[in-house]
Formats: structure tokens, sequence, C-alpha cells
């Protein structure tokens, strides 16, 4: 592990853990423009973070989903302080903190951190992916009865024209869950289910997610099968499937 890495563990549990304190606690949630939550602990989660990285990494440029981005450097670092924050503010321990450190454009470390379970996945290019220190890999069903899916909301896959593409892909497995946001991912990365499905999702929803995806030997892609972070769309207007290698045909079959 480099010490960039271990610095980037340490960052994001920090910021993570900090928002135990109002977890459960019946926060008040404002609303941004986009209608998406966000709570003081998100406004707290993200300062922690933005300061630990100016005093580790100084001068250093951060992307941030609550404060944004100052400068045009080729490095940076991106952060989510709650991603998950409905979640989040209904109790659900399934929310994360995520942080990861990008080079012209692609993440080559990525930290998910998930304080209500305690668990923080991470992984840097060419080195493996780990789940508290334990490597992980992902695992193929074998027969599409066997398999397990997640995806967001069935309002966003139908707001976003993916539903029924969705509905062919799932109709086959074992089981559909609903299990959102980097924990849907994380699951796919661990062996544990073999699909995730995003219909849309910012960068900083991602860039810390695709990494560890990859490094534990699955496929971070597009509906169409393209590259994820390749700049021919918005930040903000991104799309992300997780995958084992083995469902990557039939998901481009299901939304071709």
């Amino acid at each position: 592990m480099t010490p960039r890495l271990a610095k980037a563990i340490e960052i994001a549990v920090e910021a993570g853990r900090g928002t135990l304190q109002h977890f459960q606690r019946g926060l008040d949630v404002e609303l941004k423009r986009d209608e998406s939550p966000v709570t003081v602990a998100d406004k707290e989660a993200e300062a922690l973070v933005r300061r630990k990285i100016a005093e580790m990494f100084p001068g250093e440029e951060i992307l941030g989903e609550e404060e944004g981005q100052a400068g045009t450097g080729d490095t940076r670092w991106v952060v989510d302080p709650i991603d998950g924050t409905k979640s989040f503010v209904s109790g659900v321990p399934l929310y994360s903190t995520l942080l990861a450190y990008e080079v012209e454009g692609r993440p080559v470390l990525g930290v998910v951190y998930f304080p209500a379970l305690d668990e923080v996945f991470y992984a840097e290019r060419g080195s493996g992916a780990f789940l508290n220190g334990r490597r992980i890999a992902v695992r193929e069903g074998g027969d599409l009865n066997r398999c397990v899916v997640c995806s967001g909301s069935m309002q966003s896959l139908k707001k976003f024209g993916r539903l029924e593409g969705m509905m062919g892909f799932s109709e086959p497995m074992m089981a559909h869950r609903t299990w959102g946001d980097a924990y849907g991912h994380m699951l796919v990365a661990s062996g544990r289910v073999q699909a995730m499905v995003d219909p849309v999702v910012s960068r900083w929803d991602v860039s810390a997610v695709i990494p560890i995806v990859e490094e534990a030997g699955g496929i971070a892609m597009r509906f169409d099968g393209g590259d994820v972070l390749d700049g021919s769309r918005p930040d903000g207007e991104l799309e992300l499937l997780s995958l084992t290698p083995g469902l990557r045909d039939f998901a481009l079959e299901c939304w071709s």
C-alpha cells in the first residue's frame, strides 16, 4: 500500500465516522437545486476531508459534491462525503464516504467506507482490491438463474429509459434487489452479487467505485459498453454498470 492510499483511507474513515454522531438522530434535511437532499453531516464530512487533504497534501485540488472544485490541474481528489444521503436520513446503514484520486481524469485509487457497517473497501491500480484488509474478487454466478443483480430505484430506471432493459436483464436471474448507491457496486466487487445497475450518477459517485470494481476483476461500463469516464458526457450525467465479466454480453444485448 502506498502512503497516498494509506492517507486516503485514514481521511475517508475519519470523515465517515464523524457522520455517525448525526446518524439516526432526526436531522433537518435541505433540498439542493436538483431536489437531492443534503444535511449538516454531508457538509461537515466534506469540510473535514478538504481540511485533511490540505494538511497532508498541500495545494492539491479537490472536487467535492457539496463545494465543487477550484483549479484545472491534471490531478485532483474527488470526494462524496455521504453517498446515499436518502439512506442516511432514513436511518438505513448502507450509506458511505467516497474518496478517490485522479490523474489526467482517471481514478488511480479509490476508498469507499461504510461507517455504520465499519467496512472499508479500497484499491489502487495494479495492486488489487480489498475489504478491511482482505483481498476481494468478483464471483461469477454461473447460470443466470444463480445470479443476483442490484440497481438504483425503479423510478430512476424508468425516468432515464432503462426500465425495459432492466426487466429483460433481471428476469432470468435468481433475484433483483434495489440496494443502490456505492453499496451495490461493492457487493459486486466483493463477490456477493453479480451486477449493479446505476442509470444516472455523478463523477463523485463513481470515481472511487470504478478502481475497486476493476481491481476486483469486474467490469465498469456504460449501457453501451463504453468507458464511463471518457469525457463524452457531463460529470453529472454519467451511468455505471458494474458486472462480472460473464454478464457483459448479456447486458449489452438487453440494453442494445
